[in-house]
């Protein structure tokens, strides 16, 4: 039976014909300054190995006087000697530290460690067959101090069918509407979406792959006296110009908070060969907590096996917010087009800062990823807490 077959437990009792080998920062002198001295703007190569193997574990810790530096430091992979990284991340971000800012939680295939989630480690499987190359990028105004390892099996040669591990960093700033002569409940809920054009784009992919998360954060940049979620939004996952599933709609009753139900949308079919926009997208969701398996507008820290919340926003979901959300055992499968979105609010009401780095694997050659954002467009902006959390709770109920 291969490896790929068996759950992670159950996959220890099988003998491997591997070997097992390790790049780490340890010092060369036998001395004890086991860290890499990385200058600003100086990149330096991590990890490089010739031959077929499997990066198996990443573990870093890091150190800098910069401010917002996790944001500055770049982390790319190149497998079999592509020229166009598969992995391109600032790299607090790869590891779910949305905003530049640590905390700890626990999942299967990444976690931030104590002190203060300070500690990174991933788990994500990552193969190549002829060649691979890790490399850090210092983009802040001091040195960097780097410890870590890179974990791998070296074989001699790659199972049929696997694809390289893939992960990229974007960032927006959607225009959204303004909320003047609309009640709050209009503003939040009301409105129609009828095509997914304007979601916020979290990936996407061209070839033969399968999706299996995503690290998401919010920044709200309104600010309002009365209650103010933020993920109103639903996800919206287009693949191969597929229309999704849905039974009849006859048990929909209007919503007094935001007027008269709305027309049903025709189904349609895409509206051109490799647009990939059918309607009703592949995979429809309801809603942004929805989607990242929680709840009920969450206001709690929570980390599980295959979603969490790593900063919940604070009071009104006024300070950052990151959640991550993991497609281990049901992954969006794409055969030829893949486009994860999801709304800014509903119907794209809302102007938020929205970031995340989405994970794939796919056979290669990859859609190259285009420009990679400035670093002091990559900083974090954040406005004073909300303080007023009680005035707003009273405000909204009346």
């Amino acid at each position: 039976m291969s490896n790929l077959g068996l759950s992670p437990l159950r996959g220890l009792a099988k003998l491997r014909e591997a070997k097992t080998r390790r790049f780490s920062s340890y010092d060369r002198t036998g001395g004890n300054d086991d860290r890499f001295h990385i200058e600003p703007g100086k990149t330096e190569i991590i990890a490089e190995h010739s031959g077929a193997g499997i990066i198996t574990h990443i573990w870093a810790t890091l150190a800098c006087e910069s401010d917002n530096f996790l944001r500055k430091i770049v982390l790319r992979a190149y497998w079999d000697g592509e020229d166009e990284p598969s992995i391109e991340v600032p790299i607090g971000d790869f590891f779910g530290m949305g905003h530049g800012r640590t905390a700890n939680y626990a999942s299967l295939p990444m976690q931030a460690s104590p002190e203060d989630g300070k500690a990174f480690n991933c788990y994500f499987p990552m193969p190549f067959g002829s060649h691979m190359k890790l490399t850090v990028t210092n983009e802040a105004e001091h040195d960097l101090l780097f410890y870590y390892y890179v974990d791998l099996e070296l074989h001699q040669t790659l199972e049929q069918g696997m694809g390289r591990f893939h992960a990229q960093y974007r960032q927006s700033r959607p225009e959204g509407m303004n909320d003047a002569g609309l009640t709050n409940e209009e503003y939040l809920f009301g409105g129609e979406n009828v095509d997914g054009k304007e979601n916020y784009t979290i990936l996407e992919a061209e070839g033969r792959g399968h999706y299996v998360g995503v690290l998401y954060s919010v920044y709200s940049r309104r600010r309002s006296d009365v209650w103010d979620w933020y993920g109103e939004g639903d996800d919206m996952i287009f693949i191969d110009g597929e229309q999704g599933l849905c039974v009849p709609d006859t048990v929909r009753k209007p919503d007094p908070r935001i007027g008269p139900k709305a027309a049903l949308i025709d189904p349609r079919l895409e509206s051109a060969p490799g647009a990939n926009d059918a309607w009703p997208p592949t995979l429809h969701g309801t809603g942004t907590e929805d989607y990242f398996n929680t709840a009920w507008c969450p206001t709690q820290e929570y980390s599980g096996p295959y979603h969490g919340i790593i900063s919940a926003g604070g009071p009104n979901w006024t300070e950052p917010v990151t959640l991550y959300r993991w497609h281990i055992e049901d992954p969006a499968i794409f055969q030829k087009h893949i486009r994860v979105t999801i709304e800014h609010g509903h119907a794209n009401r809302r102007s938020d800062d929205i970031s995340s780095v989405a994970f794939w694997y796919q056979a290669e050659p990859h859609k190259p990823f285009g420009a990679f954002p400035e670093v002091a467009e990559r900083v974090p902006t954040f406005r004073r807490p909300f303080k007023e959390m009680k005035i707003a709770v009273k405000k909204a109920r009346g």
